[in-house]
């Protein structure tokens, strides 16, 4: 039986392993990790021989930290990457190609449809009428969606969005507010399995669903890198930030907005946003244009979405999906009674 695992910013871990009378046995784990002393790999291997093969990831990683001499240096990798790899092999934990994922590409829709196509599509797969899915979006529309538990009046200029025509929603994800345009940003929502992501952190997931679009921006000369919790950034500022919301069934929403050419100067005018954030940014002024993905790659939107798209491809799978009739009816019913309502947009005035 055989798992692996990437460390996220790290190495590689394999194991291989038997099964006996409800036992691991035969365990063997290799990878391009650093360990000292090398004696320390008798260490993992012992400490994973004769587990039950129902062990938990925390009895795994629990049995192999207690069993590591004390000098023991793990480089690249730890217990835990090493207890996913042993689940893996055993058949418990999913990995990216155990899926048939879709792509889907559709035409513009409303803010609050974006939204509810989310909490539907993540249902749909919850139940298992859907086979995971990477949907890219397209705005119809100028919008400022703000975070599931933020305050309405705290982060947004009421009057200053009315008068500029400016849609405000509010998803079912925490973080912070987003102004987008049509044009402006790239956005895209996974819906995934749990078993995905199960026996990790929230900090983790959020780092492992977003690995490939790092491997797709630095293929287009960016110097991408995961700042936790949630962002994206360059060496040369945040390109965009994520967030995440896993539903009961036993399925994952995970999304993330990236600037493509921003209009910050319009934001501010609406977005209530302190020097403090902008500091903790990195940012000395965000009046200025947010153009990451344009001045970085000189390429347009649809270039960089193509680059995505082949990227997960590559490492993942994936064929081209659609949404179905049904999923678009439900999808309206949800948007109409609870996105595009002021009730659920208020709830948190």
């Amino acid at each position: 039986m055989h798992g692996e695992y990437k460390v996220q910013n790290g190495k590689l871990v394999v194991v291989d392993l038997e099964v006996r009378d409800g036992r691991i046995a035969e365990v063997q784990v290799t990878g391009d990790f650093f360990l000292e002393p090398a004696e320390a790999l008798d260490d993992i291997r012992a400490a994973v021989q004769g587990l039950p093969d129902t062990a938990s990831y925390d009895d795994i990683a629990a049995a192999i930290r207690t069993g590591l001499r004390p000098d023991a240096a793990l480089i690249g990798f730890n217990a835990e990457a090493v207890a996913v790899a042993v689940r893996r092999a055993l058949g418990t934990q999913g990995s990216w190609r155990d899926y048939d994922w879709q792509i889907i590409e559709a035409p513009p829709v409303s803010p609050a449809m974006h939204l509810a196509l989310d909490e539907v599509l993540v249902r749909e797969v919850a139940a298992g009428r859907r086979g995971p899915t990477l949907r890219f979006w397209e705005w119809e529309r100028p919008a400022i969606i703000i975070g599931a538990f933020q305050s309405l009046r705290n982060e947004v200029d009421l009057e200053a969005a009315s008068a500029q025509g400016v849609q405000i929603v509010r998803r079912v994800t925490g973080g912070g507010a987003m102004f987008v345009e049509p044009g402006s940003t790239v956005t895209y929502s996974l819906y995934a399995p749990g078993e995905l992501v199960r026996d990790m952190t929230f900090a983790d997931s959020y780092a492992f669903l977003d690995a490939w679009v790092l491997q797709a921006l630095i293929s287009l000369g960016i110097d991408a890198v995961y700042k936790p919790l949630n962002d994206i950034s360059s060496s040369k500022g945040k390109i965009g930030g994520a967030a995440q919301k896993r539903f009961a069934g036993g399925a994952v929403l995970h999304h993330v907005t990236m600037a493509y050419d921003m209009d910050a100067e319009k934001m501010v005018t609406m977005l209530r946003i302190g020097r403090e954030k902008l500091s903790d940014k990195g940012t000395t002024s965000a009046v200025k244009r947010v153009d990451p993905l344009r001045s970085q790659t000189g390429l347009p939107r649809e270039e960089v979405i193509r680059r995505m798209r082949e990227t997960f491809v590559s490492l993942h799978g994936g064929t081209a999906g659609t949404i179905t009739a049904e999923e678009y009816a439900a999808a309206e019913q949800i948007a109409e009674e609870k996105f595009a309502s002021e009730a659920w947009l208020r709830h948190v005035p």
